[in-house]
């Protein structure tokens, strides 16, 4: 089935050009930063983590979130999502893929990451989250090129291939429980500090994983004719409301629990994120014109899918705004606002701003494209399929 990735438009190779250029940007990056040192990048002494772990975390969500169709699909019976089961298993596999990358990127030397592999270490968090991150990976490489194939022949899919899909329900949730506990179990990082980080990680990847899914099957459906189906977009996009309205409440949580309980290291990260915080005569706030951001389009993609669903309309480009809009917010807010706000405010409350160099934001922008690129070749190959079946 690869055959027919190499089969496409001019506008399909322009987009691989596009992304391919990006890729190489990327790739001239990391070969600085693998011959000159982690000195090129904005990290040092106070900040151990970047922008590159920052998108790991992001990404670890938008893979956890296809879950949303493997469920209904595979558990519950619900038909309509038969199309569009393979795409969540295949963006899941390109956003562990980056995932993997970033982390490449973020320990400096690659061979440092068969540490794990040939010294293993069960009480650390990293060594499972490398663990459930790989074995997510092979079930839904396993899962998905299977059933792909099955599919093609228009057969039925071996009977052995849905214990690997069942297993993948709970790998799914623990790629980001696991991820989640990297932060909460660091007693040093008052922000991190709380039992709610598991469940609103799982709840901003139940939106942002799924709001990604439609914005592909709208752009598939205008370049390449593959219909989802108006009534898997309307479940979807309820879906991405509710996981959506759920994390905005333990937001609200934690600004609860920093501002009744007043602790300071609690409430100053959310201080800093959202407001500026004020130290030794300096105000420091260079992530609060993105956190509000964040706020205004979460509220606004929230409220213009209320507005569909209680006028009962259907407009393809208002559903792909909300999207838009609901993936951005969670984007700045898991992406950006939780791990900085976590770090540029330290356990001894001084602060220590953080600003990615060129070269990161570089390496970042090649990640990102090459995992759009794997997902448009993956993709290709599953529309294929589906256009020769039916």
């Amino acid at each position: 089935m690869i055959e027919k990735a190499l089969k496409g438009n001019n506008a399909y190779w322009m987009w691989l050009a596009f992304l391919g250029a990006f890729v190489a940007i990327g790739a001239v990056c990391y070969l600085r930063q693998f011959v000159y040192g982690m000195g090129l990048t904005g990290m040092g002494r106070d900040l151990s983590w970047g922008l590159y772990i920052s998108q790991f975390t992001f990404l670890v969500g938008v893979a956890a979130g296809g879950l949303m169709l493997v469920l209904p699909y595979y558990i519950h019976n619900y038909k309509v999502f038969g199309r569009i089961t393979i795409l969540g298993e295949f963006l899941a596999i390109s956003a562990i893929i980056m995932c993997l990358m970033f982390i490449m990127a973020d320990i400096g030397q690659p061979l440092r990451g068969l540490n794990m592999i040939l010294h293993p270490t069960p009480n650390s968090m990293l060594f499972w989250d490398m663990v459930v991150l790989l074995g997510y990976l092979s079930l839904n490489v396993i899962c998905g090129w299977v059933i792909l194939t099955a599919e093609k022949k228009q057969v039925k899919p071996p009977k052995w291939v849905y214990f690997f899909v069942y297993l993948s329900i709970p790998f799914a949730v623990s790629i980001h429980t696991v991820t989640a506990m990297l932060y909460c179990g660091l007693p040093g990082r008052h922000f991190w500090l709380t039992a709610i980080t598991a469940p609103r990680f799982l709840a901003s990847a139940f939106a942002a994983g799924p709001a990604l899914i439609v914005l592909a099957c709208l752009i598939m459906k205008r370049v390449a004719n593959f219909d989802c189906g108006k009534e898997a977009v309307n479940k979807l996009t309820t879906i991405i409301m509710y996981a959506a309205i759920i994390n905005a409440f333990f937001v609200l949580l934690e600004f609860f629990v920093g501002w009744y309980s007043n602790i300071p290291g609690h409430k100053h990260s959310l201080q800093y994120l959202f407001f500026g915080l004020e130290h030794h005569g300096h105000v420091y706030n260079n992530l609060v014109p993105f956190m509000w951001t964040s706020v205004v389009l979460c509220f606004g993609g929230l409220g213009l899918f209320g507005y569909m669903k209680i006028a009962k309309m259907d407009n393809e480009l208002l559903v792909a705004i909300g999207c838009i809009a609901i993936f951005v917010a969670l984007w700045l807010d898991k992406g950006l606002g939780f791990v900085m706000g976590g770090l540029v405010v330290n356990p001894l409350h001084e602060i220590v701003e953080y600003y990615p160099t060129a070269n990161e934001i570089g390496i970042t922008l090649g990640i990102w494209a090459t995992g759009f690129m794997l997902v448009t070749i993956l993709y290709k190959i599953a529309i294929k399929v589906d256009a020769e079946v039916h």
